[in-house]
């Protein structure tokens, strides 16, 4: 077929197939939905007509009509001032993976939304529910959806500041953030640490400032001088050049606590270059989901926040809300702190 004979296949309206049948509009319309009280002449009538010109129906308003479209979304919010591709990294490639398995064996679709656009862009997408992660404060994506009654999995906060102008309450999954940064700085100074510094997100998410927070409070009653690194926006160059700042500092830090995703092999590329080793004279433990922490030389800490599990637990929180089931509010995890040989002791080292 050729190009324009494409174009003249998809320009075919219900119109042209009513008029070419001679019967009504609604009429063509119950033959090709399958309703109304009609003559099974008629309707074989119709289909003819209509395959002959090539009509093809809207998928996506037959399913509005039906009241479902069998469709999830999914978003990544920690960054909304510029555009960004999350699936690209390691942490939220995994969850998009997890999130449409998870869809999938429901019998759902899975959608990707953009990280910024227009205000309300993403309303006239045609979904049932939404899987909103990383929401900044006040995040507009989780009020707009719940305000216009479209069900959604987010974290506690979210759901709470949106709470005044929702039509319907979301569902949630969430961390013990505060718990999860302790343990590791826990164990960065059981290992010796004096001097550990952290690498965060500049972002309003839950998890970036509930974790700094937390970050912060444990140095304060230790009478110890907090040291941040923040990143504007997402990237693994940009996480590697906020390292070597640090490593750059007249007092540089003992231990680091990368609270981004990064790629373990060239962060500790970076930090060789900076003239320091791993764990001789700096510690360290990475907030990742990348495999190759666990065979880098040395292997490399990680603190994980588990996506397959929390995306599992999304869908099915979402799947329940959509299907009329009462399920549960909302789940809380713990993260999973694997210490291997970048942060622990040479008797323990994994």
């Amino acid at each position: 077929m050729s190009q324009s004979d494409r174009s003249s296949v998809s320009r075919v309206r219900l119109v042209d197939v009513a008029r070419a049948a001679g019967l009504s509009k609604t009429t063509v319309s119950d033959a090709l939905n399958g309703t109304g009280r009609l003559p099974a002449a008629t309707r074989e009538h119709v289909r003819q007509v209509a395959r002959r010109l090539g009509y093809r129906p809207n998928a996506t308003a037959r399913l509005l009509r039906a009241g479902h479209t069998r469709l999830l979304g999914l978003a990544a919010r920690e960054y909304v001032e510029t555009p960004w591709v999350y699936a690209d990294l390691a942490y939220f490639g995994q969850l998009v993976n997890a999130t449409t398995r998870a869809a999938l064996a429901h019998g759902y679709g899975v959608v990707l939304l953009p990280t910024s656009g227009p205000d309300d862009c993403w309303l006239g997408m045609p979904l049932d529910g939404v899987f909103v992660v990383d929401p900044v404060a006040g995040d507009p994506m989780v009020g707009d959806f719940l305000a216009a009654g479209i069900p959604v999995v987010s974290d506690r906060r979210a759901l709470a500041e949106a709470a005044s102008q929702a039509q319907t309450t979301g569902r949630w999954v969430d961390f013990d953030h505060e718990y999860a940064v302790r343990q590791v700085l826990d164990h960065l100074e059981a290992a010796g640490a004096e001097r550990i510094a952290v690498v965060a997100g500049a972002t309003t998410a839950c998890f970036h400032q509930e974790s700094v927070d937390a970050y912060q409070g444990w140095c304060a009653e230790r009478g110890r001088e907090p040291s941040i690194a923040y990143l504007p926006s997402p990237g693994i160059q940009q996480t590697l050049d906020a390292v070597e700042r640090l490593l750059d500092d007249p007092v540089p830090p003992d231990a680091l606590f990368i609270l981004v995703e990064v790629n373990p092999p060239l962060l500790l590329d970076t930090i060789r270059k900076c003239g320091r080793s791993v764990p001789d004279d700096l510690l360290l433990v990475c907030t990742t989901e990348d495999p190759a922490a666990l065979y880098t030389d040395p292997p490399v800490s990680t603190l994980s926040f588990l996506p397959g599990e929390t995306a599992g637990a999304a869908v099915e929180l979402l799947v329940d809300r959509i299907e009329g089931r009462e399920g549960d509010p909302g789940r809380l995890f713990s993260a999973e702190l694997q210490i291997r040989a970048s942060s622990a002791f040479p008797a323990t080292a994994a």
